[in-house]
């Protein structure tokens, strides 16, 4: 059972997940990851994802405020850059995960397409 004190990190650790549970927004990291320095202005942020400028602005809202990015205001241009350096790990992780599973189910299909033929069922043609 969670103390009270520690109810509050889980909180925080739930809310991280909850702003990584968007493709979108899991694209948008990718992209910070994978810039120079972990920044990205808003334009290339549009180009790269292709999304419309209003739903960009929704997801990049939410990463902020669950403090995944951090944004500076320039003149007209708005950057963005990764909070935390263990963001570029976090996703590095998931990816690893995510090659991995898919892996086995590649392995449980290459094993079930080796699986020897049943009986067809009744009234089915072969």
């Amino acid at each position: 059972m969670l103390s009270p004190a520690q109810a509050p990190l889980y909180e925080i650790k739930a809310n991280l997940f909850k702003a990584l549970a968007h493709p979108a927004r899991i694209r948008i990291l990718e992209l910070l990851a994978a810039a120079p320095e972990n920044t990205a202005a808003v334009s290339s942020l549009l180009a790269e994802t292709g999304l419309e400028a209003s739903h960009l602005s929704q997801h990049l809202a939410t990463l902020r405020k669950h403090k995944v990015v951090t944004s500076v205001r320039s003149a007209n241009s708005v950057t963005y850059r990764l909070a935390h350096p263990g963001v570029s790990e976090l996703l590095a992780i998931a990816r690893t995960f995510l090659l991995d599973s898919l892996t086995d189910s590649n392995e449980q299909l290459r094993l079930a397409q080796q699986l020897p033929a049943g009986p067809l069922p009744e009234g089915s043609a072969p």
